[in-house]
């Protein structure tokens, strides 16, 4: 069962790190499930009800992971029907699900190494706040030229 837990969490967090916001969805679902049986094994066997003088203590089923698979449970449906809308919304929108660069933190790291050659070549490379002056039109602009 342990390495069912680590085949799972290997899984999920590799579907994690792709660009594609199905796969992202379908680590969550699996890191969930991986969570689940974790929290399930980590309860231990089953034992007894816990009522007071019909069994002893140490025979008591412990209900925390029970209630924290619960818990795990309910926040990956949340996170679920949250990532399904964001696909939906994309896809409408952009027309595929696969998650873009961020335009801004190309300009931040255009700003941070303003001496490295642009590869366009039409901006002069001798001023470096040259970079840092242009607008954010401009930085799109170039973000979609390279995507293309």
């Amino acid at each position: 069962m342990a390495a069912t837990v680590g085949v799972l969490y290997g899984t999920g967090f590799t579907l994690l790190l792709s660009r594609s916001l199905m796969r992202v969805l379908i680590g969550v679902v699996v890191l969930g499930h991986g969570t689940n049986l974790l929290l399930q094994l980590a309860g231990g066997p089953p034992g007894r009800a816990p009522i007071l003088g019909a069994v002893p203590s140490e025979e008591f089923t412990d209900a925390l992971p029970q209630a924290l698979a619960l818990t795990a449970i309910v926040i990956t449906f949340a996170l679920t029907t949250f990532l399904l809308a964001l696909g939906y919304r994309s896809y409408v929108l952009v027309g595929h699900d696969e998650v873009q660069d961020d335009v801004e933190d190309r300009r931040i790291a255009r700003q941070k190494t303003p001496s490295a050659p642009l590869e366009d070549g039409g901006e002069d490379e001798a001023d470096p706040l040259a970079a840092a002056e242009r607008t954010d039109d401009q930085v799109e602009a170039e973000a979609r030229r390279e995507v293309q």
